[in-house]
């Protein structure tokens, strides 16, 4: 296996991009569907050229420039372009409102702004008055408006260069330092307002050196870039396929993926949990239609189940009957992906040990990884060589871990970010006097240093009793079975714990129109004696696995889908547990109602 010589910055990476003379860099999709090439000579002049826009219009080093877009070439190409100067990206989350976003431009005094659409541009429109902006950029140069540069016109010609160097752009990229700051990257604040992560290029630059040295990542794979990558962990794996030569292809929509992954057949995939939550539950949606298809699944699932380690080891199990498996029902889950994948990776949050041994059972080893926006991201990773499972994986090499007596994991190492932007208080309070980042999550190493994530330590749920339960291992569990959507455990300082459930509507419906409660609304459904009866005996089942003090006592079906739009989920699919205690404080209060003569067991 080669292992890229290691990188100081972000600059070096563009660099080894532009020297690549790949054909086939970037894949991206026109209007009219058909995938478009882009070469490694392309992206250098393309960057050059934006890079020389910039510059003209006065960016200097340490000045923010924010993109707003969805996965796309041109953010990858704005990107490059930035940082190229020395300028710090500011990525915002195309789904924020127009006020969210201005609150972010004016905290980080961005004065230009690159955006993907019209609709984006319309939204910074009615708050440009209240920002610092004094240009912004529209990708969809067709959808361009009076106060708007077309992206077109500053790579216009740019292509006709070829192959052609630029020393004068090249002398700017090199004069960038490891220690310049390279990104300001605003965590989505599951329980509090959004702050500004400082990351250099050399934070970055550090754990891409080490992230991915055990996987064999080459020009032969292609990744489809569909994760937000206003989020550290889309951007980051992104940089890794270009550093190893990798095809990236963009997909700018996710209900798109599914054709995507047919079309281009990508090798490697990079999920959050929920990704593969549901294509978890869609198959078994799909087995559930036959009698004959959901008993053959499950069947195959318990062949797998006794193969697990062998499929962990990227070895084909030698078992007649687990071939025959795979031929009928493993190979088909795999097709889902377009069949040519052979790396599984999943990170932003805790992935369910459920659904890892699932996936492991038809034949896919999914590798958990763990990090933060503010340790650029990786901490630690599962892979081929290393792994064990519910692990989130052994640290990487130059990082260093140890534990507060309350469990919390503390990290040192050369890629933690510098603080967040003009929040001392923040920063007197997550680094010690030793230089210690408190991560804020519950965890532990076993005796061979594997890594074990809890929990958040401010999610933990503490009852009245003194009893601590972490919710989120219970809230993955829940989610394996297909009816589930979402589930936020509730409990903290009340005698026994209960959830709130948002159903998957899609297999809810199905199953409404199969016992005679079509066409009822959603809040008469949730409400109906046969549905509670129905997930009650979902909460029974997990229940069972439970320690006393965990186990749920009383829940609520609420009839809303919960997503990033509604917004209780954060872009990395994470509860909003802050948005949803507000938003259901009624069904709560009603839950609790007669606690002080209910019965705790």
């Amino acid at each position: 296996m080669t292992v890229p010589a290691p990188i100081a910055t972000l600059n070096d990476l563009f660099l080894r991009v532009a020297a690549a003379g790949n054909p086939r860099a970037i894949l991206w999709q026109s209007a009219s569907s058909e995938w478009q090439p882009i070469s490694s000579s392309q992206i250098y002049q393309r960057v050059r050229a934006v890079a020389h826009a910039l510059h003209n219009w006065g960016v200097q080093k340490g000045d923010r420039v924010a993109i707003i877009a969805e996965n796309r070439w041109e953010w990858a190409i704005a990107d490059f372009a930035i940082l190229a100067l020395g300028a710090v990206d500011v990525p915002i989350y195309p789904t924020l409102t127009g006020e969210q976003m201005a609150e972010l431009l004016r905290d980080s005094d961005t004065r230009i702004a690159f955006v993907s659409t019209r609709k984006q541009l319309d939204k910074l429109a009615e708050v440009r008055a209240n920002t610092p902006l004094q240009r912004i950029v529209i990708m969809d140069s067709a959808d361009a408006t009076a106060g708007a540069i077309p992206f077109s016109e500053l790579v216009a010609g740019a292509d006709e260069r070829g192959s052609q160097r630029d020393d004068e752009f090249e002398a700017i990229v090199h004069s960038v330092k490891p220690g310049h700051l390279a990104t300001l990257i605003y965590t989505s604040g599951t329980t509090g307002e959004p702050k500004g992560v400082m990351l250099t290029h050399g934070n970055i630059a550090a754990n891409q050196n080490t992230c991915a040295r055990e996987f064999s990542f080459s020009r032969e794979d292609a990744c489809i870039s569909f994760l937000p990558l206003s989020h550290i962990t889309a951007r980051a794996l992104d940089y890794v396929m270009y550093g190893r030569g990798a095809q990236v292809i963009y997909c700018s929509q996710f209900d798109r993926l599914p054709y995507a992954m047919r079309e281009v057949r990508p090798t490697v995939l990079v999920g959050v949990p929920r990704v593969y939550e549901k294509i978890r539950q869609e198959v078994e949606r799909r087995a559930a239609l036959s009698p004959i298809r959901k008993k053959l699944l499950a069947m195959a699932v318990k062949i797998g189940a006794g193969h697990i380690d062998t499929v962990y080891s990227a070895r084909t199990p030698a078992s007649p009957l687990w071939k025959l498996a795979n031929k009928l029902v493993f190979s088909k889950v795999q097709a889902a992906f377009g069949g040519r994948a052979r790396v599984f990776i999943s990170g932003g949050a805790p992935l369910g040990v459920d659904t890892a041994r699932w996936f492991a059972s038809v034949g896919i080893p999914v590798w958990e990884g763990y990090g933060l926006t503010e340790t650029s991201p990786v901490i630690a990773l599962n892979s081929e060589p290393n792994h064990r499972l519910g692990s989130v994986g052994k640290p990487v090499p130059n990082v260093e871990l140890k534990f507060a007596s309350d469990g919390e994991l503390l990290c040192r190492g050369p890629f933690i970010f510098q603080g967040y932007w003009n929040k001392p208080q923040a920063n007197a309070e997550c680094f010690d006097a030793e230089g210690w980042f408190h991560t804020g999550d519950i965890g532990h190493l076993d005796h061979d240093g594997f890594l074990y994530i809890t929990d958040r330590k401010k999610e933990l749920l503490k009852t009245s009793g003194g009893k601590l339960v972490a919710p989120q291992p219970i809230e993955n569990k829940i989610k394996t079975n297909i009816l589930i959507g979402q589930v936020a455990l509730i409990g903290d300082k009340h005698k026994f714990i209960s959830a709130l459930i948002s159903p998957n509507f899609a297999a809810l419906d199905e199953w409404a129109r199969n016992n005679g409660l079509e066409g009822v609304t959603r809040a008469s459904l949730v409400a109906d004696r046969r549905v509670n009866a129905l997930y009650n005996e979902i909460i029974r089942e997990v229940n069972s696995g439970l320690a006393n003090f965990e186990t749920i006592k009383r829940f609520r079906i609420v009839p809303d889908e919960w997503s990033q739009d509604s917004g209780e989920l954060t872009p990395s699919m994470k509860l909003k547990r802050r948005v949803i205690a507000e938003r259901y404080a009624a069904a709560v209060s009603e839950i609790y109602a007669d606690e002080a003569t209910a019965r705790a067991e």
